[in-house]
C-alpha cells in the first residue's frame, strides 16, 4: 500500500500532537519509535482514519482518509495496545467471525474464512476458548486473526509486545514477521523493529529521523539520553 502524508498535522485544542508532516511510505515493514507523547499514536491513528488531520491530508493508495473514509476503512486493520478491549464476543471463534458475517459472508465460506485465519496464526486450538482464559500473547494473536479475516492491505500494531513474557513476545514477533500484509509497528521494543526496512523516530510531535533501523534506533537512544 502507498501511504502518503501531505502536510498532515493533528492538534487537540491548544495541544499540537503532530506537526505538519509530508512523507510517503510503501515498505512492507515500518517501525515507529519514540518517547511517550512523541506523536507515534497520533501518526498511526491518522493512517487508520480514527482521527481527522487538523491540516493537510493523508492518502492510502490515493484515497483520502476523510473524503473517502468508507473506501479507506477496510484497507487497514488496527491492533490496539490492549487487545482484550477489541475482542467483543465471548468466544474467540465468534469474535473472529463477526466482521465477515456483517459483510454478508455465511455458511461454509464463513467457516472456512474463520478457521483459515485462526490456523494461519497457529491458534486453531483456541477457537472455542473465552478471552479471559488466554495469555497476553494469545489475545494478541486472536485480535490479529479477527483483523486478518477481513483481508486488509495494512495492519497497524500499537505496542504489540507490551507486558508480554519472552515466550509470548516471540510468538507475536513471529506472527508479524510472517504476515503477507504490510505492517506498521509502534513500539518501545527496539529489538522488534531492528530488522524492519524503515523506522521512523518521533520526538515532541516532529519526525526526528526516517531511515534504516540501526540508525533510527541510535537516534532514539540519543533522544532518550538527552
Amino acid at each position: 500500500m502507498d501511504i502518503c502524508f501531505e502536510q498532515a498535522s493533528l492538534s487537540y485544542q491548544d495541544h499540537v500532537a503532530l506537526q505538519p508532516l509530508s512523507l510517503r511510505l510503501c515498505e512492507a515493514r515500518i517501525g515507529v519509535i519514540g518517547l511517550n507523547g512523541s506523536g507515534k499514536s497520533s501518526f498511526a491513528r491518522l493512517i487508520k482514519g480514527l482521527v481527522r488531520p487538523s491540516s493537510g491530508r493523508v492518502l492510502l493508495d490515493g484515497l483520502d482518509t476523510v473524503k473517502d473514509a468508507k473506501a479507506v476503512l477496510p484497507l487497514t486493520g488496527f491492533i490496539f495496545q490492549n487487545p482484550a478491549n477489541q475482542i467483543i464476543l465471548p468466544i474467540i471463534r465468534e469474535d473472529v467471525a463477526m466482521s465477515p458475517k456483517s459483510q454478508g459472508l455465511k455458511g461454509s465460506a464463513l467457516k472456512e474464512a474463520v478457521e483459515g485465519a485462526l490456523a494461519g496464526l497457529g491458534i486453531a486450538h483456541l477457537a472455542d476458548r473465552r478471552p479471559h482464559e488466554l495469555s497476553g500473547g494469545q489475545l494478541q494473536l486472536a485480535a490479529l486473526a479477527a483483523v486478518l479475516v477481513t483481508r486488509p492491505k495494512l495492519v497497524i500494531f500499537d505496542e504489540p509486545t507490551n507486558q508480554l513474557d519472552l515466550k509470548n513476545r516471540a510468538r507475536v514477533q513471529a506472527a508479524i514477521d510472517g504476515l503477507q500484509e504490510q505492517a506498521i509497528v509502534i513500539s518501545h521494543d527496539l529489538e522488534l523493529v531492528a530488522s524492519f526496512q524503515r523506522v521512523l523516530v518521533f520526538h515532541q510531535g516532529n519526525l526526528a529521523f526516517d531511515g534504516a533501523a540501526g540508525e533510527a534506533i541510535a537516534r532514539y537512544r540519543e533522544i532518550a539520553r538527552s
